[in-house]
């Protein structure tokens, strides 16, 4: 009785599903609180279930649940609290994943970092593009595959028990007493792990999903749940191959460059197929060598976290800080590292983003080829191994670095975008990467490791970029208009702030970014109390806005959408994961074409005048 009434709530649910649950990639950004993002969600959706409250308006002012859809969204938290809810687990041991092999990656990498011995049960077949060869050689994970007519034949076996199943209806669930974790392959939609014991594994599994992949995407959410109320088996999404190619052919447009594009489902999803490419590629041509990934220390949290959980796992790959910005040049920390790394002939793999986050600087382009192209000797007197050049243009994907005889056509190149920002204008997560001619040998190695992590976009995804891309470019510089008139009236009305964008004269070479960052003027007796003033003045300002202007005025550590305006504190955001020391406490504001520029101009002013 109780499973029959779960399931007419849900139904109930998804014929009310607010518009936003499935069209965008965050949800009530004015009802954000971090730390208790998603299990604040399901609480008070377990007040509406057991209200019987399934209306529209009760759904829509649920809070946020996650801060993307890489992490989650409502509609992956109803789908797991619906399962959790019908086998008796909590929600939190029901973990959805967009791709079906990066569950057991996940499990594999605490148990490699844990020395605990795995075996990967399976019943008809792996996932897709499954290579156990690669996953040992490269990703350094040991485990066993065991194949089995049924769930009960799994043998007792000393350390961690995967089941992987191809379930028609999950009626046919079964959580052995022998298998850990139950993950069941959902044809192209994913796949679901059931967390049979061992809850310590949750976090980790979640913080893979949140930097190496995405959650199930929400139209393949409602099609799981559906399938759930209907008691009836899923029914395949085939990729629109046109869309693809047209969206391939945008993307040649865009970059300049000629060579073919990957499309991932987040731009995370994309930087760890080109980190593992990569680590693949040296560890063929360049054996013995170490590989040295060079990351700024204070760029997306979501970057240098994802560098350093690459490092972690494989022998010989390790982090070297970058400094890039707030008065370090890049350039300069380039040459500087790369001649370091030269005296070893290490393999230097350089993540830099242009322009920076959040301090958005350009470096001087000629001077940065100049090191980029510099011949530099080993130790011995031997030629040093070049470096490969990983471009994060996400702010200025409008920028055409890679096409022939531009500014980086002579460097080893790639270059990658976030799509959930102005490729799709925040509709989807999708992410793209892009060769030079000098770098496209290494595509594929980067296609082998998108396909064997199943990170590929999906075709929903592709659907959005095919009606996204083609006003892109006219979108950024809309944005930019309206960023740069705000600026200028910041400037004009609190001259004392530091506010850091790009120049007129790089504005006029084509970096056009709708994102700037403001230190605002502080005042105390001593630099803690600075600080401290300053930190709460920033709050102040991001609430007045919020508050004033609630139908445009966001919470954000986003960029690139279509509408309003966004606001957050890289420290506390983007830069979560970032060491301490690296962090800024400065608001990052994010433009978008289409807004009350007057509006905010009006409330800012007011601001000003309070302070």
């Amino acid at each position: 009785m109780e499973n029959i009434k779960i399931l007419n709530y849900v139904n109930d649910v998804l014929k009310n599903t607010p518009d936003e649950w499935l069209k965008k990639t965050t949800h009530r950004l004015d009802i954000y609180n971090e730390s208790l993002a998603k299990t604040e969600f399901l609480d008070h959706f377990e007040n509406l279930f057991n209200e019987g409250n399934s209306q529209a308006s009760a759904l829509s002012e649920l809070p946020t649940a996650f801060d993307y859809i890489r992490l989650g969204h409502p509609l992956s938290c109803v789908l797991e609290w619906s399962l959790a809810k019908l086998i008796g687990l909590k929600p939190s041991q029901v973990i959805s994943f967009s791709s079906q092999s990066m569950p057991i990656l996940a499990i594999l990498r605490k148990n490699l970092l844990d020395n605990i011995n795995t075996q990967i049960v399976y019943k008809n077949k792996l996932p897709n593009n499954f290579d156990a060869d690669i996953l040992k050689s490269i990703y350094g994970y040991n485990f066993e595959l065991v194949k089995v007519n049924k769930i009960s034949e799994v043998a007792d076996f000393n350390g961690t028990s995967i089941y992987i199943s191809q379930l028609e209806e999950f009626n046919d669930i079964e959580l052995s007493t022998n298998i850990d974790f139950l993950i069941c392959l959902q044809q192209s939609l994913g796949s679901i792990v059931f967390v049979n014991s061992n809850e310590a594994y949750i976090s980790e599994i979640q913080h893979v999903r949140r930097r190496e992949t995405i959650a199930m995407t929400p139209t393949d959410c409602v099609t799981v749940l559906n399938s759930l109320i209907n008691k009836s088996s899923i029914s395949e999404h085939l990729l629109n191959e046109d869309n693809k190619k047209a969206v391939l052919n945008s993307i040649n447009k865009i970059t300049g460059a000629n060579t073919s594009a990957l499309l991932g489902s987040s731009g995370l999803s994309i930087q760890y197929a080109i980190l593992m490419g990569l680590i693949h590629d040296a560890k063929e041509m360049h054996k013995g060598k170490d590989i040295k990934i060079i990351v700024p220390p204070n760029c997306y949290g979501g970057t240098n976290d994802q560098s350093r959980r690459v490092a972690a796992c494989i022998d010989g790959v390790e982090v070297v800080d970058l400094p890039v910005d707030s008065g370090n040049d890049m350039v300069s920390s380039i040459d500087k590292v790369l001649s370091d790394l030269a005296i070893d002939d290490a393999v230097p793999y350089i993540i830099a983003e242009i322009p920076t986050n959040p301090r958005v600087e350009v470096p001087e382009l000629d001077k940065l080829k100049e090191v980029l192209c510099k011949k530099r000797k080993t130790k011995s007197g031997d030629l040093a191994t070049e470096p490969v050049f990983i471009l994060d243009q996400t702010f200025c994907p409008n920028v055409q670095f890679l096409g022939e005889g531009e500014i980086l056509s002579e460097v080893k190149t790639i270059s990658y975008v976030s799509g959930s920002k102005f490729p799709s204008g925040g509709l989807c997560t999708v992410g793209y990467c892009v060769a030079n001619k000098k770098a496209e040998s290494l595509i594929r190695k980067i296609e082998t490791h998108l396909k064997l992590c199943d990170n590929e976009a999906t075709g929903q995804h592709i659907e959005v970029l095919t009606k996204q891309l083609s006003s892109m470019n006219k979108r950024i510089q809309e944005a930019y208009k309206n960023t740069r008139a705000f600026v200028n009236h910041i400037n004009e009305t609190l001259p004392e702030a530091k506010i850091n964008f790009v120049s007129q004269k790089l504005a006029e070479q084509g970096f056009t970014p709708s994102v700037f960052s403001l230190d605002l003027p502080t005042k105390g007796n001593s630099a803690e109390e600075k600080e401290a003033y300053k930190r709460e003045l920033n709050y102040k300002l991001i609430n007045m806005m919020i508050n004033k202007i609630p139908n445009e005025s966001k919470h954000c550590v986003s960029y690139g959408q279509l509408k309003g305006c966004y606001w957050t504190i890289p420290a506390t955001s983007t830069q979560g994961t970032t060491k301490e020391r690296d962090k800024d406490y400065i608001v990052r504001v994010s433009m978008s074409p289409d807004m009350d520029l007057e509006k905010h101009k009006e409330v800012f002013t007011e601001f000003v005048n309070s302070i």
